[in-house]
């Protein structure tokens, strides 16, 4: 399990980049971890999303099924967040 709220990645040219996890969740059905998170750089608002194993490492996003899950359950923790500030 993921426990602090920072996970590092490598970019394409090999350079580790410190994230910020925004959320995770678990889907149950497929038995696998998922962790939503961002570069607290960049403002440009972007999200990233991976799956992950029960020792941390990170794991490719496989089937254009997992994506359409993912991307349904950032529509609705974006769709909170909208709520929470108002």
């Amino acid at each position: 399990m993921l426990e602090s709220n920072t996970l590092y990645v490598h970019d394409e040219n090999g350079k580790e980049m410190q994230m910020e996890i925004l959320f995770t969740f678990e889907n149950e059905e497929k038995g696998k971890k998922y962790v939503v998170f961002a570069d607290p750089q960049d403002e440009s608002g972007e999200v990233y999303a991976s799956a992950y194993d029960d020792a941390g490492n990170l794991l490719p996003i496989e089937t254009d099924e997992e994506w359409s899950m993912v991307e349904e359950v950032l529509g609705a923790f974006s769709q909170d967040e909208e709520n929470d500030t108002e």
